[in-house]
């Protein structure tokens, strides 16, 4: 067979079996693990190995104007666009059955995305993140003396767009010299949109899906003690901890990865 012909027929191979995923195990549901403020999907990257070498098939997509997308960071990108970006990622790979993973700020998105799309959903888990009320936004649940610090910084060091610059990667529990210098050199500002535009729920949080909240109890975040507090207290809430700092991902990946793991069972 000429190559032309080889290369027409795994065309139509492929057209007929929709896209090729031979490293995930049909039995093991998706994994889309989101990042949180100043990150992108790089910082997923040993929880995704694992879980891949585990048979799952797993997405770490980059929210706009982040990571590798920085270059669309506009005083247009806001949570909608954020919540926009993982709809968008669900509908156009066709997934179903999906653990959909927050950390930190995309706690935030991801409930806005159970509103959206939750059938394409399996379960939502919340790692060391935000919770917001409809009609609340980031800000509204900060401490007015750290919002006017934030707005402060975002005026003087903006990027012309508006953007907030990101902490040290100490502010996340990432002291480890190597692991530090990595991070570093990935964060990039914050949209400030994000802090902006309150969250629209017109169901409860979660939207009757399963929701589990891991907590990372090494060297706490202040201004997640109020979430933290509000999961307690409602019964309706799994949790779960880990000794580690704030940033997981990198900090304690394997004791991670086999939670998820745990968790998607």
């Amino acid at each position: 067979m000429q190559r032309r012909d080889l290369f027409a027929a795994g065309l139509a191979a492929a057209s007929l079996t929709g896209p090729l995923r031979a490293s995930a195990r049909s039995d093991s549901p998706p994994f889309v693990l989101v990042h949180g403020a100043w990150h992108g999907g790089w910082c997923w990257k040993h929880v995704a190995a694992s879980l891949r070498a585990a048979g799952h098939l797993v997405f770490t997509p980059t929210l706009t104007g982040l990571g590798e997308r920085r270059h669309l960071l506009s005083p247009q990108v806001n949570l909608d666009t954020h919540i926009d970006d993982i709809v968008n990622l669900l509908e156009y790979e066709e997934l179903e059955d999906v653990v959909l993973v927050g950390h930190s700020y995309a706690g935030i998105v991801i409930s806005g995305v159970a509103e959206r799309a939750r059938a394409r959903l399996r379960q939502l888990v919340f790692l060391d993140s935000l919770l917001l009320e409809s009609g609340k936004s980031l800000f509204s649940d900060f401490p007015q003396s750290v919002v006017d610090q934030r707005l402060k910084t975002i005026r003087e060091t903006g990027a012309g767009v508006g953007a907030a610059p990101a902490l040290p990667p100490s502010a996340f529990g990432v002291t480890a010299a190597a692991d530090a210098a990595w991070v570093q050199r990935r964060m990039t500002p914050q949209p400030v949109g994000t802090y902006l535009q309150p969250l629209q729920l017109k169901s409860s949080l979660g939207n009757g899906l399963p929701k589990t909240y891991i907590e990372c109890t090494a060297d706490p975040i202040a201004t997640l003690e109020p979430t933290k507090a509000r999961v307690r207290a409602d019964a309706g809430w799994q949790t779960r901890k880990l000794a580690t700092g704030h940033d997981a991902m990198v900090t304690a990946p394997g004791p991670l990865s086999a939670l998820l793991r745990e968790l998607a069972a």
